[in-house]
């Protein structure tokens, strides 16, 4: 029997074997004694390292809650301990398989030997992975105040420890030197940089968006080639995740938001402001001048306008000139107007307030608000923004103007 050893557990072994196969009819075959014998060991193997895992959880996690560890729960949460674990029972298999042969030639000790290297490797790779996402997990939860997008950089560093296990994986199951695989390689590299082109891509691209501070996780973009218009949700190497308003997905290259523009909502939400601009077209035949009577009407409903109105002063800063004059009613309008919005408990009034005229069209003379918004809010935002069409709609008619509305067929057909 070449296979299994002579030393005294063997030996002990194999006559247990014998006499089990004996008892159950089999007789004293060479070969089955030997495959129960192999079969013993890799149980015994795995049973003792998956022990020796579980134990080792089991006093680790122990610790941690004993001593108080914030880092070491973070770690559990994560599983990163248990991942780590998966290197032990390929390592004790390693040590105990060679207990189930005589001598170091055998050609399935060294099969064996190849798949457990090859168990290890992967195990090593996931440990080492579980700890880079950890490491980045804990850098942007507790670091990453800017939320700048740096999973491309985990990806990358995964993708490397991979690349590296794979290739001192195969080496050693061709019993070559690494130098030797990684100078073949270089003959591929072509093929390499054709195959990894969009990782590479987004690599680099990922490194500019966060170098620029160009985009952050949870920044709001509008991609104008695209149909991008929402919340960054998440940033990796290959993809750029973004909810649309409509909570519909959308997925970009990386590049694509460096090699072409895009708009980003972020200053609008740091300043918690939001731009109203809304042309409402007057009417021309209804703007006039202002007589004497029209004005006296005007203070008595509008005691606001007592001021600008008796003032020599046409250009004022802030009052009238761009937002008002006295000469017209259109420009009394304007005045209210910009009265009612410096005075509106939803309007900023740190930031430009304007209302003013924009060039003449053959219907009308658009009467532009500039004003921002206290909210960044989507739904208070339209109801401000509607609140203060309303406004104007319900206004016009008390200083004489009329706003401009296309005659309908039927108005002219009772004309």
């Amino acid at each position: 029997m070449d296979i299994i050893p002579s030393h005294e557990v063997a030996l002990w072994l194999i006559e247990v074997i014998d006499n089990l196969l004996e008892w159950i009819g089999l007789g004293r075959d060479a070969f089955i004694e030997e495959l129960v014998y192999i079969t013993l060991i890799i149980v015994a193997s795995m049973v003792i390292g998956w022990l020796l895992r579980v134990l080792l959880l089991f006093v680790v996690k122990r610790v941690i809650v004993l001593r108080r560890f914030e880092i070491g729960k973070e770690l559990v949460a994560q599983k990163v301990f248990t991942r780590i674990s998966y290197i032990i029972p390929p390592i004790i298999f390693l040590v105990f398989i060679p207990f189930a042969f005589a001598t170091s030639d055998s050609s399935i000790l060294k099969l064996l030997k190849g798949v457990a290297t090859i168990c290890l490797a992967i195990s090593i790779g996931i440990a080492i992975s579980a700890l880079l996402s950890f490491l980045w997990n804990h850098y942007d939860s507790h670091r990453n105040d800017k939320n700048h997008p740096l999973r491309g950089v985990l990806n990358v560093a995964q993708g490397v420890v991979w690349i590296i296990i794979v290739i001192i994986t195969i080496s050693d199951l061709l019993g070559k030197s690494p130098t030797v695989l990684l100078t073949g390689l270089g003959a591929f590299a072509a093929a390499l940089m054709l195959v990894f082109r969009d990782s590479i891509l987004g690599f680099v691209s990922g490194i500019q968006l966060s170098q620029n501070d160009m985009l952050r996780v949870g920044d709001w973009i509008v991609v104008p080639s695209t149909i991008a218009n929402g919340i960054v949700e998440d940033v990796s190497l290959t993809v750029v995740k973004v909810r649309n308003f409509d909570n519909t997905l959308v997925m970009l290259p990386p590049y694509t938001l460096v090699s072409t523009s895009f708009q980003n909502w972020r200053g609008m939400i740091d300043t918690n402001v939001w731009l109203i601009t809304r042309n409402i077209i007057i009417d021309n035949n209804s703007v006039r001048g202002c007589d004497e009577n029209f004005l006296e009407r005007i203070k008595r409903q509008f005691p606001q306008l007592k001021d600008i109105i008796d003032s020599d002063i046409k250009y004022e800063e802030g009052k009238i000139g761009v937002n008002g004059t006295h000469d017209s009613n259109l420009g009394l309008f304007r005045a209210y107007l910009y009265d009612y919005l410096i005075n509106h408990e939803m309007i900023s009034n740190e930031w430009q307030i304007l209302v003013s005229l924009q060039e003449c069209t053959n219907v009308g003379t658009p009467l532009q608000i500039y004003c921002y918004a206290k909210t960044t809010d989507w739904m208070k935002y339209e109801a401000i923004q509607s609140e203060i069409v309303e406004h104007v709609l319900l206004i016009a008619p008390l200083f004489d103007l009329s706003i401009y509305n296309a005659i309908a067929r039927d108005d002219l057909n009772r004309s």
